[in-house]
């Protein structure tokens, strides 16, 4: 397999992690490129030596970069860009801004990760608003047609995600996002599975309000999420909770903070952002038009390759496809599998029905196998993951890795 522009003997060396073990659980979190390992440790040791605040002061041009990285990453401006400790905490802030009221409805995919659905669920009983789930194609695509004939001024809010953590199909944002901005209908977008993995343009997709995290296809650190937020749509927007750098003191009192930063507050994880602006940077200096088409190509092949294995069924759905494949192995859990894999030094993922509640209780799931490779993964790891398969499926115990 040979891509124009991309070296994998450079993507292993910058990953120390490939050294000891088959990383396919890239949608969980994705293994961290040394330049990460190394900025993060940095700072670390400067906080050590001089202090925590003390090193943030020396570190701020690292520390602010996160902001202007995933500005870069998104297409957008820097001051549309918060940065928060998770994609579930930016994902609720977004929610709880926007101004909802009894009767208003309020249109969701049915792939929504569960902490979304929750909150959700969360909004109807607090405000009394109307959920409804979008219908879905044969692909299992949201229906954009059908959400078209559902629309009316009753419809306040539409959140969807780009790509599903259960699943490999990426759905048709940009043609949702048409529609909203055509009738003025704020739009939450979940791109956690999709940043870092696939190109992601926010005046493409056309959305009000996008979440991500920086743990997963970014490789960045756990705890770093982000928030975009339409710059013209910031305005009308009142967060749920305000920080000292939420906010602008005025005489007396205080207003929120123009733009993005009303939903950020003053404490945060210094390494961690310095961590995540250094994971984007590392992103873009590949280029997602590099790595994406290998991410797709390889996909394809394992895909093709797991079809034919005896007992394994790939679940996963769409037109268009990515790096993370739902499947399950003929009478045996998921966890069960998994667990030997894990023995086998090969990372994977179990997604359980609360993950995706609505999507896999309509579909009679109650579990599946999730693999999620990247760019950095090598054919002799994907073929070494599928023969181990094959042995479990089969029956057989592959050789244990210690």
């Amino acid at each position: 397999m040979s891509d124009v522009n991309f070296s994998l003997v450079r993507a292993r060396a910058d990953t120390p992690g490939v050294n000891h073990v088959v990383h396919l659980n890239n949608a969980g979190a994705g293994l961290a490129p040394q330049p990460v390992v190394d900025a993060m440790t940095a700072h670390l040791e400067l906080e050590a030596r001089v202090g925590a605040y003390e090193a943030a002061e020396l570190a701020e041009e690292g520390i602010a970069r996160a902001h202007g990285a995933v500005a870069e990453l998104l297409n957008c401006a820097p001051d549309e860009v918060a940065i928060l400790d998770s994609a579930t905490r930016a994902w609720g802030m977004a929610l709880a801004s926007v101004p909802l009221r009894e009767g208003d409805r309020v249109l969701v995919s049915p792939v929504e990760y569960g902490s979304n659905h929750l909150s959700l669920l969360h909004l109807v009983d607090r405000l009394g608003v109307s959920l409804e789930v979008l219908p879905v194609d044969e692909f299992g695509l949201v229906d954009v047609e059908a959400v078209e004939r559902t629309l009316d001024e009753r419809v306040k809010l539409i959140a969807t995600v780009h790509v599903p953590m259960h699943d490999g199909l990426i759905n048709p944002v940009a043609e949702i996002g048409a529609l909203a901005r055509a009738r003025g209908i704020t739009y939450l977008v979940d791109a956690c599975q999709s940043v870092g993995q696939l190109p992601v343009d926010v005046a493409v997709i056309g959305c009000d309000l996008l979440v991500g995290c920086g743990r997963k296809f970014l490789r960045g650190p756990r705890g770093t999420g982000f928030l975009y937020v339409r710059r013209e749509i910031a305005e009308h927007l009142d967060p749920p909770i305000v920080g000292l750098d939420g906010i602008e003191w005025t005489s007396g009192s205080y207003r929120l903070a123009r733009g993005a930063r009303r939903f950020e507050t003053w404490e945060t994880n210094a390494a961690a952002r310095i961590g995540l602006g250094v994971a984007v940077d590392y992103a873009l200096s590949w280029g997602l038009g590099t790595t994406w088409p290998r991410i797709q190509r390889m996909a394809r092949d394992l895909r093709k390759q797991l079809a034919d294995l005896p007992g394994v069924q790939v679940r996963d759905r769409g037109l268009e496809r990515c790096a993370s494949i739902g499947l399950s192995v003929e009478g045996r859990a998921a966890q069960w599998v998994r667990g030997r894999l894990k023995d086998a030094g090969i990372n994977t993922w179990v997604c359980l029905e609360n993950a995706a509640c609505h999507d896999m209780r309509q579909r009679g799931l109650t579990e599946l196998l999730r693999v999620s490779l990247h760019y950095y993964n090598s054919p002799d790891e994907l073929d070494r993951f599928s023969s181990t398969l094959e042995a479990l499926a089969v029956g057989k115990h592959p050789q244990v890795i210690t």
